[in-house]
């Protein structure tokens, strides 16, 4: 059966929505907790996700119109289902409703509590879902007494749909809460008081209670009093027509702003105070920020004379500056959406602890410098990292493992993957067998392969079969580093620059090359002792070469 989706309220002071956007249109399937339409409140904009089941037969506005509160947002029911009686229905119905509320002629209202001078406001209960009627607190995250700030969350609402953070639209201190944990509060009830220390929010429970508007009855006579009393007036200097051109959005000393417009005000570099208010009670919203058009400024700043004889510097007035946020936004390769689902994996499942230490590179860079006067390819730090890694891996084959959830697998060869670089992200393309290759072989491959990556020309069997990753960032000059374990390996290696330091050699202070590595290790599978292990026979290695080549 057909029902009328009604515009939720979805702040405490939302009067009606725009229509920002409509992701579903007439005849569009719909679920429940589908998307259905983004929604333009005074205080944001905000998603509106489905109740109903079924196809959209109706939607009560264009995007970019408005709908009041519990107005006719959209019809939800089976395809090729009459709906217009639903309408028509809905017109009578508030038309009874306005006649009831209405209050009689001769009916004299009551004197109202005047609370015009009490800094501080009502927060009420929004109205979280078309069909919600009360709301459960399920937490409160701040108590009476407590600071809360424009944004910040407040308490945690359990309605007929679900469970539901607020998040106060207020700045002040919390002087009262409306119930409980554990006690509903209903739609429009008292939610919080929110103020100025010490102001005296139960003469705002008082008023609301008896149905006051916040004014006394003498109140709207004294305002229009002052307001001819003003317009007799000769006209006022500069100074005092901006005051009174603020005033209209100030209470007390106040500006009434909503946090929307109060960020996008400070976004534009737009002085709020000078901005005149559209919404409930001369409150700023976001389209006065948006139609907003400066007084006009002087072409250059100008300087103010100072008096005769005074001391005092000049003042002087800058122009107002006005920017404007950009931003470029790029569809996800594939190759970043792969990266990003296996190393979200990786970190949110395997448990990580890192290992870290320090190496003496003096007799490496000694060896390299050796070695490459005779190498037919030019050796790097790197490929002896990748050497020595193996060798280490062949003294410590536990850490040459892999995490199978009900198995873990211990890898008798070694494949060593090492990250690359590319534009599109990282690729690891791996060197195959490397405990068994030279350092010349080593470095040949390792360039091959580093060429392939850049030119997007490696196939699956050079990046599968990887059982322990390297990552170095020492080239870009970085010291030190964590890298996120790469599946299916257990460890990786992140290896930082050489870095010349003050080092203590036989007990006397000198300067040393020294680099830091830190292993990432698969707690499932690699204990601290056991990466300990490893990571003291790589040290050795790198140390003193020649136990590679051995």
């Amino acid at each position: 059966m057909a029902e009328i989706v009604k515009m939720p309220k979805m702040s405490d002071t939302m009067e009606e929505g725009v229509i920002a956007v409509w992701h579903k249109k007439v005849g569009d399937n719909v679920e429940s907790g589908e998307l259905m339409a983004e929604i333009e409140t005074d205080k944001a904009t905000m998603d509106y996700e489905s109740y109903h089941d079924g196809t959209v037969l109706y939607l009560g506005a264009e995007e970019g119109e408005g709908v009041a509160v519990d107005g006719v947002l959209a019809i939800v029911g089976e395809a090729g289902e009459d709906y217009k009686f639903l309408l028509e229905g809905g017109a009578s119905e508030q038309k009874e409703e306005a006649a009831e509320s209405a209050p009689a002629k001769d009916q004299a209202p009551a004197k109202s509590i005047d609370t015009s001078s009490i800094n501080a406001e009502i927060v009420r209960m929004p109205k979280m879902s078309d069909t919600m009627e009360e709301g459960v607190i399920a937490a409160w995250h701040k108590e009476v007494g407590d600071s809360v700030e424009s944004g910040e969350l407040m308490a945690e609402v359990e309605t007929d749909k679900a469970t539901m953070e607020y998040e106060s639209y207020n700045d002040g201190t919390v002087l009262f809460l409306g119930a409980k944990e554990g006690e509903a509060v209903k739609v429009d009830g008292i939610l919080a008081i929110v103020g100025e220390e010490g102001a005296d929010y139960q003469a705002l429970i008082d008023a609301d209670a008896q149905g006051a508007d916040g004014q006394s009855d003498e109140a709207p006579a004294q305002e229009e009093k002052a307001t001819q009393q003003e317009e007799s007036k000769p006209e006022a200097q500069p100074a005092e027509t901006t005051s009174s051109a603020a005033g209209s959005a100030t209470s007390n000393g106040r500006i009434k702003a909503s946090p929307l417009a109060k960020k996008l005000a400070s976004e534009k570099g737009i002085d709020i105070s000078q901005v005149s208010g559209s919404g409930d009670g001369g409150r700023i919203v976001k389209r006065d920020i948006e139609n907003y058009v400066p007084a006009a400024q002087p072409a250059a700043a100008s300087v103010a004379a100072p008096a005769a004889g005074s001391d005092a510097p000049a003042k002087v007035e800058l122009p107002q500056i006005v920017a404007e946020e950009s931003f470029e936004e790029q569809k996800v390769s594939q190759m970043r959406k792969t990266i990003a689902k296996r190393l979200a994996e990786s970190k949110f499942t395997a448990p990580h602890f890192y290992l870290t230490m320090e190496i003496n590179m003096d007799k490496a860079i000694e060896a390299r410098k050796s070695m490459n006067e005779v190498s037919p390819v030019k050796i790097s730090f790197n490929d002896m990292v990748i050497k020595a890694v193996a060798a280490a891996l062949r003294k410590h084959p536990k850490v040459n493992s892999s995490w199978l959830g009900d198995k873990i697998r211990y890898n008798n060869h070694i494949h060593i993957g090492v990250a690359v670089a590319v534009e599109e992200g990282l690729l690891v393309p791996v060197v195959r067998f490397a405990d068994n290759k030279t350092l010349s072989h080593i470095s040949a491959e390792v360039k091959d392969l580093g060429n392939k990556a850049k030119n997007k020309e490696l196939q699956p069997k050079d990046w599968e079969g990887n059982t322990f990753t390297i990552s170095n960032l020492g080239m870009f000059g970085i010291e030190e580093f964590t890298a996120i374990v790469n599946p299916p390996d257990s460890c990786i290696l992140a290896v930082g620059g050489i870095k010349q330091t003050a080092i203590v050699k036989d007990g006397e202070l000198a300067v040393g090359n020294v680099m830091k590595v830190t292993m990432s290790c698969d707690h499932r599978v690699v204990d601290g002792a056991i990466g300990s292990a490893f990571l003291k026979t790589f040290k050795e290695y790198l140390e003193d070469p020649i136990r590679i080549l051995v």
